[in-house]
């Protein structure tokens, strides 16, 4: 019992961060406003590759919670990372970056593709340099995201429900902007 708790806590512990990454790695690099997905309960299914099992994360969302999230996570971004480059494209947009979080150096391609009334997309492929041990140097990380209806009872905006029902609001989350190493 103690190692599947564990086990679902390192998983979530790692879901958090690669969906802070998607999030840093998108927010500062804006040349256009990036869409706001329909307000409600957001199920996001997170694929990190072969090597974990694909997991099952709801968001809750308002009219703000997106805006307020690149408005909290772009100066962070900025900061993190050293290169930039957002593009519209017919179906979403494209993210290239090169950013620095705790000596790891990560350099990302990402494809957002979507109407996000309904559904989206996101396709993370990273390579990695003076990462820890067990990151490794490659990685593909795709979000398939569908809009679940109206967000339940008791979950308010920025409300996300990680595997084994963790609990966090992505506004608690911009306390973590403090915690993270200067470049």
């Amino acid at each position: 019992m103690i190692r599947k708790q564990l086990r679902i806590a390192g998983i979530s512990a790692a879901l958090s961060a690669t969906l802070l990454t998607a999030l840093v790695q998108s927010a500062g690099a804006e040349p256009f406003e990036m869409p706001n997905r329909k307000p409600g309960l957001w199920e996001i299914t997170v694929s990190l590759g072969a090597q974990m099992p694909s997991m099952l994360v709801q968001q809750c969302t308002d009219a703000t919670t997106d805006k307020d999230m690149a408005t909290s996570f772009s100066p962070m971004a900025k900061e993190m990372c050293a290169n930039q480059d957002m593009q519209k494209t017919a179906t979403g947009m494209v993210v290239d970056a090169t950013c620095t979080i705790n000596g790891m150096t990560s350099v990302s391609h990402t494809e957002i593709n979507g109407d996000f009334n309904s559904a989206y997309t996101v396709k993370v492929s990273s390579k990695n340099t003076g990462a820890p041990a067990g990151v490794p140097a490659e990685s593909v990380t795709m979000m398939d995201a569908k809009w679940a209806g109206a967000c339940k009872a008791d979950q308010k905006a920025g409300d996300m429900i990680m595997p084994g029902g963790m609990k966090i609001n992505i506004k608690d989350m911009q306390a973590l902007k403090g915690m993270l190493p200067k470049k």
